[in-house]
């Protein structure tokens, strides 16, 4: 690995965060809630360490696999290390461990919280809180590479580590210019949807924290009760709009701006994200009528349909307490959640595309079972899946339950019970926010011991890394130099 060219990347993407609590700090100054030196010092240092770091390389020299993995591993840990700064220096959070943990929390967007009373937290510090997802959601190795051109064609190598989903693929030949093309589909939902609240009834703080936080999926609200705090179906039927938009592959987005429909229609993942909110949503409202004796009500629908869109979408916003729903419904939340939304999005979860190629590897080995000399292959919107891919898709499910397994015991040493301990666990690596019980979405993860919230901190920056990217620098083989 090539250590200086690493540590060289990092410091690019230090430079860029400083750079990037610069509106935050201004939204401190505009309300004068005394948290502006808090972003003052921070960006000092960010940036002084990130200058350090970018004057350990100079020459040019090609990215291989290897040090791509190793950036893109590196950087989402010392972006969340020096992203807890705000909250420490402003007294928001003293202590470092929950500083780090809210701050991974949101450049993962999963939303999880230690933090309680919204209302009562600096302007500044929850702007930067919902600023972290807006950032993390599209990734920001991918803002990086939208404006740091001299990484060259080895910056394909971030591109794969950094983006969500079995398949990688590039919209255009050069690396920089997809990266472009994202992140301004990326901002033209985020300003649709500011102006979308704004026009619903939100002040125009609340709609860009909003829609920072819709947009990445991540999940984070000024507000103490989310987005129930407002009371309105509009809002909510909004917000439901842009969650599923967000749980999209943006690459199918660019292609029906582009009006390639037919991209679009033959997509068996956005059938199988679309269809799966459809029943989820119908079995819920039929569960709450038959059992729980709700009203076939528009508000009924609008819960029913939130919820799942937010658990799917691993967005993590609140329009009621489904902790109180029957446990169906329930056990139907939990489904979605490990399910996620599409690769390839903002969002979190072992994703549509994976579930759908699982479904489709049983059914080869049943059949198999049946025909053990026929030949089978397996095919995905027309073309055939190589077996490396399945293979890795097996791997990855594999690592996913195992983490899932060693996160539940951890936080179960605390006592919480079951539920709590297992969909703690759950919703920190597929980055969702809220859990159930008593860490459900009126609750948040401060009761917690030190160790547990370490352990789903690491949970929530190997779901965000589809897990690989960062397993592979517990590898003595990836340091060695080349």
């Amino acid at each position: 690995m090539n250590v200086k060219l690493v540590c060289h990347i990092l410091g690019l993407i230090l430079r860029v965060e400083a750079v990037l609590m610069v509106p935050s700090l201004l939204i401190s100054l505009a309300y004068g809630d005394g948290d502006a030196m808090a972003f003052v010092w921070s960006a000092l240092i960010t940036l002084a360490v990130g200058q350090g770091l970018v004057m350990l390389h100079k020459k040019e020299a090609r990215l291989q696999p290897r040090d791509g993995f190793a950036a893109v591993g590196l950087s989402w840990i010392v972006l969340s290390l020096f992203g807890a700064l705000p909250y420490v220096f402003s007294g928001v959070l003293p202590n470092y461990i929950d500083a780090v943990f809210e701050t991974v929390s949101g450049f993962t967007t999963t939303g999880s919280t230690v933090l309680t009373f919204m209302e009562g937290q600096p302007r500044g510090i929850l702007f930067w809180r919902g600023q972290t997802q807006w950032m993390g959601g599209m990734g920001v190795l991918v803002l990086a590479l939208a404006l740091i051109p001299k990484l060259g064609e080895g910056s394909v190598y971030l591109m794969r580590a950094e983006s969500p989903g079995p398949i990688k693929s590039k919209l255009t030949p050069r690396v920089g210019d997809t990266a472009k093309i994202l992140y301004s589909i990326y901002i033209g939902l985020t300003v649709a949807e500011t102006c979308c609240l704004k026009l619903a009834g939100m002040s125009w703080y609340d709609a860009v924290s909003h829609a920072f936080t819709t947009i990445s999926t991540g999940g984070f609200s000024p507000m103490n009760a989310s987005i129930a705090a407002y009371d309105s179906l509009v809002i909510d039927w909004i917000i439901i709009v842009f969650m599923f938009l967000s749980g999209i592959n943006f690459a199918l987005l660019f292609y029906a701006l582009r009006r390639n429909f037919k991209a679009v229609f033959e997509s068996e993942e956005l059938r199988s994200y679309t269809w799966m909110t459809v029943i989820a949503s119908a079995l819920i409202v039929l569960n709450l009528v038959c059992h729980a004796g709700w009203n076939l009500t528009g508000k009924t629908v609008t819960d029913a349909v939130f919820q799942v869109v937010t658990l799917m979408t691993t967005t993590g916003y609140m329009t009621a307490d489904y902790v109180l729903w029957p446990t169906f419904s329930q056990v139907i939340l939990i489904v979605v959640m490990f399910a996620g939304a599409c690769a390839g999005s903002t969002a979190g979860g072992v994703k549509q595309i994976r579930v759908v190629l699982l479904m489709k590897n049983l059914r080869r080995e049943i059949q198999r079972i049946l025909h053990p000399r026929a030949v089978k292959t397996i095919r995905c919107d027309g073309e055939q899946v190589d077996e490396p891919i399945l293979s890795s898709i097996t791997l990855f499910f594999f690592a996913y339950i195992l983490l899932l397994l060693v996160g539940t015991l951890v936080v179960a040493w605390d006592d919480v019970g079951f539920t709590a301990s297992f969909t703690a666990s759950l919703t920190c690596i597929s980055n969702v926010g809220p859990a159930f019980d008593v860490l459900g979405p009126t609750c948040n993860f401060s009761a917690l011991s030190g160790f547990s919230k370490i352990v789903l901190t690491a949970n929530m920056l190997l779901g965000r890394l589809e897990i690989m990217p960062l397993l592979v620098l517990l590898f003595p083989s990836l340091w060695k130099k080349r």
